[in-house]
């Protein structure tokens, strides 16, 4: 089983291939998506790596797919220019999951 990176830098992407991820960097919204599809059909890839700009773009795709589907895990990374506040976000998607504010 593989990662997978999908991000909005190169300095990430050079970041993680260093460490044996491969990946590659897209901008819009449809570039994500389409990337995003074909590594969900890919059964080698278990985990794909996206950066928090990435999420900002289409926020109710990603949480669709998060709550429906079981492989590929999908995993918020922030990137150097982010602020991010993970921590928030998890709150928000543990609450939305199960319908209990935290």
């Amino acid at each position: 089983m593989k990662f997978f990176l999908i991000s909005d830098n190169i300095d990430t992407q050079m970041g993680l291939r260093l460490a044996g991820i491969e990946g590659v960097v897209v901008h819009e919204r449809h570039e994500m998506l389409e990337t995003l599809e074909k590594v969900m059909h890919d059964d080698e890839v278990a985990i794909v790596l996206l950066t928090t700009k990435l999420i900002e773009l289409c926020p109710d795709v990603i949480s669709e797919i998060k709550l429906k589907q079981k492989k590929p895990l999908i995993v918020e990374i922030p990137d150097r220019h982010g602020d991010s506040k993970i921590g928030e976000k998890i709150d928000r998607y543990v609450s939305e999951a199960i319908g209990v504010k935290l």
